[in-house]
């Protein structure tokens, strides 16, 4: 009924997968999971800088004072 979610792969192809056994990974790999965890960690910046805009925008516009 039903079908299970499955991690999707971006279209770059890594994907990582937090926790998990890093024992089997190549030094190589290891090198493109830093890499890949770099680069997400500054989309996620990016889109909380964004997010933050956007709510101090609000804020000015309702005149509310920030929180």
């Amino acid at each position: 009924m039903f079908e299970e979610e499955t991690p999707r792969k971006k279209s770059g192809g890594s994907a990582v997968t937090v926790g998990e056994d890093l024992s089997r990974f190549s030094e190589e790999e290891l090198a493109e999971r830093i890499e890949t965890l770099k680069q997400e960690i500054l989309r996620t910046e990016e889109t909380l800088s964004q997010k933050s805009k956007i709510r101090d925008a609000a804020n000015a516009f309702f005149g509310k004072s920030p929180s």
